[in-house]
């Protein structure tokens, strides 16, 4: 099996998972754009066709970039030869996708890999509506819809119909060779250890950092209990989401931002050297937000860290299930702000004890994609192929 993987962001870490994921058991051809100055020469050995450079939060710029890489196709379309099937990431991968297949392969199968709704997608903007209407189209072509959330079915895909595929939940869970050799052995040790208890209590909000309004709760909350709440931020900042956000840190005391981290070797000391996980996001409240299961999800609660969560969405759903985490109410008569506050003045060793021993019972089947399940997923594409 042959596997052309069309990608919105080369440097995303999840596509790096997911092409290592695919690597072992199928030859994989990589193409996308990237979003930093730099291309992306090559993806964990793999050499990638670079499409060129799209900008976040820009969808105008990634339209044109997409509209360059069409009239291009001549110059890339053949990296693709013997594909034989076609997985594109995103809605703007999925039209690159198809078009190729339908020149190169028409008989392959397309699969439409979703891991964010746009929220320009659900309004009854013109520019919505059409990209509704391409997306629906799009679909008609596809063999397997994955989703890594089953809010993003129930909540958006449910109101296509019959143009919907089957269907496929791949959550974002950690995949078991990202571990570090001797790690994945002690992990149930690990998840049982509790680091030196507070105050102070320490929060960490790891990976793509977005949401302003978190970064401001967050900066409240230790400002409100200075000594008794900590705060440390690693990874991305989305500045141009955040202008202000250097400036916030730099003048909340308790708030520290300490720069990118290397998911393959600091992932575990991350998670281990805090007691909570923020995973509360607002960025598209209503809608992409309240859907998604982000890779931190899994992340803290496999490594001990106790996900800070909003109760009424998928995330708390998805920890009520399994009857852990801190769920945080934000109604009409409890806002985020007091429930947070109400959670650290209340919080003692007792409370944070058996939050954790509750975090231990998670089942690592899931929170970890082994491979078993590699080879589940591999087998679902197989299966797929062979239909065509």
């Amino acid at each position: 099996m042959r596997i052309g993987y069309f990608v919105h962001d080369l440097a995303d870490a999840a596509v790096h998972r997911r092409v290592r994921m695919m690597r072992s058991f199928a030859d994989v051809t990589v193409l996308g754009f990237h979003r930093s100055d730099t291309a992306v020469l090559q993806l964990d050995g793999v050499d990638t066709v670079d499409l060129g450079r799209t900008m976040d939060a820009r969808l105008g710029q990634r339209t044109l970039a997409v509209l360059r890489a069409v009239i291009n196709s001549d110059r890339w379309q053949g990296h693709l030869a013997g594909t034989t099937i076609f997985v594109a990431r995103q809605l703007e991968m999925l039209v690159l996708a198809a078009m190729v297949r339908r020149r190169i392969a028409p008989t392959a199968p397309l699969v439409f890999e979703c891991l964010d709704i746009h929220r320009l997608m659900l309004t009854h903007h013109p520019i919505s509506v059409a990209l509704r209407m391409l997306e629906r189209r799009l679909l008609r072509s596809c063999s397997m819809l994955i989703v890594s959330s089953p809010a993003f079915l129930t909540s958006h895909f449910a109101g296509h119909g019959s143009a919907l595929p089957l269907q496929l939940l791949l959550e974002n869970k950690v995949l078991a060779e990202d571990v570090p050799s001797g790690l994945l052995d002690r992990i149930g040790q690990l998840r049982a250890t509790v680091p030196s208890e507070g105050p102070p209590w320490r929060i960490g909000w790891f990976g793509v950092i977005r949401c302003r309004r978190s970064l401001q709760l967050l900066a409240n909350l230790v400002t409100a209990l200075p000594g008794v709440v900590e705060v440390i931020i690693r990874g991305r900042p989305r500045r141009n989401v955040i202008p202000d956000f250097d400036q916030v840190v730099a003048t909340t005391p308790g708030l520290s931002f300490l720069g990118e981290y290397d998911r393959h070797t600091e992932l575990a000391a991350l998670y281990g050297n805090v007691h909570f996980a923020w995973a509360v996001d607002f960025y598209e409240a209503g809608h992409n937000s309240d859907w998604l299961l982000p890779n931190r999800l899994y992340e803290g609660t496999l490594n001990g860290a106790v996900p800070l969560v909003l109760a009424s969405v998928e995330t708390g759903r998805w920890l009520a299930v399994r009857q852990c985490g801190v769920r945080l109410e934000d109604t009409r008569n409890q806002s985020i702000e007091g429930s947070l506050l109400e959670f650290f003045v209340g919080l003692d060793s007792t409370r944070y004890s058996i939050a954790r021993t509750a975090l231990a019972q998670v089942p690592l089947s899931d929170l970890l994609d082994d491979k078993a399940a590699c080879d589940r997923f591999g087998k679902v594409l197989e299966t797929l192929s062979r239909r065509y």
